[in-house]
């Protein structure tokens, strides 16, 4: 088997998962619907849209010949898809939204534009084969759906990648429905998403800094957008992009993580495969990923909840289609450099190679570090920064993006001075709770802004803002030749106990759905435990105590 085929196994190993989750009764109510915990478990309440995407999976595997697949052609398959399609018509919101996370949640780009999108490829994959009644219907849930995502950012969503996939629905809607009025909103989403793009460096905003994740997943909805729009400023946003990219994509073959401000460890490749041909960097980062793939690194469907599964089987299958033949003309990673130092001022990422060893750090996040040895490409640091728990028993951390940091780097050392930060995202539902969430979805939910305010609320609760406390944390990286020294210190200035403390290792505190899989990398990696005695001192509001 060859890399390329990789894609084509990853997928395909997962589609009869994917046909698991989906109700195949023609007579059942809810024939053609994706989300399993809904229509036979009833462990749910709703049917979560965006497992609808599933049906670009099905398209895709029905239209097109791939090695070993046995789905090609098939009856069933098709008529599969045609219910999904169907399906997802029916349970749009009247306003053309749909719902992911909990009823009446009215989502932007989460449930209706990835959704959108999907179903848009998957009907003008199938549409000869759609009844024309079928086809009336699914057309018109598409304009509606489109034009509730051409209304823009109505729920505080500060997510980059989203504002590229609004693009691409909005995009392809008009593409299928050559509405020009589609082609406007189309043209005002692009100049919202380069809001959120800091060209200078060559990454997307995603909430409060850059998530290499997501900014391969930018590239990838912005790369389908350009394969039948060939702007050159798409070309332009991809490719710095791309470039950056290729800094987190590690010598041990895994990507991303705890370096990010989303903390995602998937890498969406389909974006590289359609600019391997015109950007050699492009190819370099797509097969040193593709190869990390093979090697069972990355995120591959089979290890992905039931909710995200979807997401990445079409990606794949897309990735093996679109793949780029492998050419000589290919550009060196940063992290295969012997002499490369580079920081992004904005990021607040300054990456180090040297002959021995590949640096990363995020001084943004109070300092997240990983070091990779050269020699056998292996992960031999990777440090988290500081986590402990209050007498109180809330969680603090140094892993946090705080605005009010200060920071100072140079060639050869980098050092962050700011306040731990409580962590917000330890909120978990009881049945009281539960049940006024649901009462009030129940009785005002109903109503668009007041479903788009409580979805901003959520965000501001779960995942954004800082909220210091008065424990002060110093952290400095620096090297010493080929020697990477890491040194920490903190103080209390406020009547504040620490019960426990812990620095390094593997860990993540910002709720993110889409991050905290298991990677082989972190086998290996320990923290290390702060005494009682040192946390006896540091409650005793002494000066800076050595880590």
């Amino acid at each position: 088997m060859n890399n390329r085929d990789t894609y084509a196994k990853c997928a395909l190993d997962q589609i009869p998962r994917l046909l698991g989750n989906m109700d195949r009764n023609s007579f059942s109510p809810t024939y053609g619907c994706f989300h399993r915990d809904y229509w036979l478990d009833k462990t749910s309440d709703f049917p979560d849209a965006v497992r609808q995407f599933g049906v670009q999976a099905l398209a895709l595997v029905y239209s097109n010949k791939i090695p070993n697949n046995i789905y090609c052609g098939e009856t069933k398959i098709l008529e599969w898809a045609i219910a999904a399609m169907d399906y997802w018509c029916s349970i749009q919101h009247n306003d053309g939204s749909f719902d992911e996370f909990y009823p009446n949640e009215r989502g932007w780009v989460g449930p209706t534009a990835f959704t959108t999108y999907s179903i848009i490829e998957s009907y003008t994959t199938l549409y000869k084969a759609i009844p024309e009644d079928t086809s009336k219907r699914i057309k018109k849930a598409i304009e509606k759906a489109a034009y509730f995502i051409a209304k823009g950012d109505l729920e505080e969503d500060h997510l980059a990648n989203h504002q590229a996939m609004a693009c691409l629905a909005v995009w392809k809607a008009y593409r299928l429905l050559e509405d020009h009025n589609l082609l406007k909103a189309y043209k005002k989403l692009w100049k919202g998403f380069l809001d959120y793009h800091v060209s200078e460096e060559g990454w997307s905003r995603e909430y409060d800094g850059i998530d290499p994740g997501y900014l391969s997943a930018t590239v990838s909805f912005l790369a389908k957008i350009y394969q039948d729009n060939q702007d050159q400023e798409i070309k332009e946003v991809c490719s710095s992009s791309i470039k950056t990219c290729s800094y987190f994509s590690y010598p041990n073959g895994f990507y991303g993580g705890s370096t990010g401000s989303r903390n995602t460890l998937h890498f969406y490749p389909h974006g590289f495969e359609i600019f391997g041909n015109s950007i050699p960097l492009a190819q370099s980062v797509a097969e040193k990923m593709l190869v990390g793939l093979d090697q069972g690194k990355l995120v591959p469907p089979s290890i992905m909840s039931d909710r995200y599964v979807f997401y990445r089987v079409p990606e794949y299958l897309q990735s093996y289609l679109d793949y780029s033949e492998r050419t000589s003309n290919t550009t060196s990673l940063p992290s295969e450099k012997n002499d490369l130092s580079k920081y992004f001022p904005k990021a607040k990422i300054w990456a180090k190679s040297n002959s021995k060893n590949y640096i990363l750090v995020n001084a943004a996040k109070g300092g997240v570090v990983k070091v990779f040895d050269k020699s056998d490409q292996s992960l031999v640091l990777n440090d988290c920064g500081i986590i402990g728990q209050l007498k109180s028993g809330k969680i603090i951390t140094s892993q946090w993006i705080d605005e009010e940091y200060e920071i100072i780097q140079n060639d050869d050392s980098c050092k962050i001075l700011g306040r731990l930060n409580l962590v917000p995202s330890n909120k978990y539902f009881n049945v009281p709770k539960q049940i006024l969430f649901r009462m009030f979805l129940l009785f005002l939910g109903w109503h668009p802004l007041i479903a788009h305010s409580l979805k901003g609320w959520i965000r501001k609760i779960l995942m954004l803002g800082s909220r210091p406390v008065g424990i002060w944390f110093e952290r400095k990286i620096s090297l010493n030749g080929a020697d990477v020294l890491i040194k920490d210190r903190i103080k209390s200035d406020a009547n504040i106990h620490l019960r426990k403390l812990s620095v390094g290792d593997e860990f993540f505190v910002r709720y993110v759905p889409q991050s905290r899989y298991f990677q082989s990398q972190e086998l290996g990696i320990t923290g290390r435990k702060i005494s009682d005695e040192k946390i006896k001192e540091i409650n005793n509001f002494s000066d800076w105590v050595e880590l």
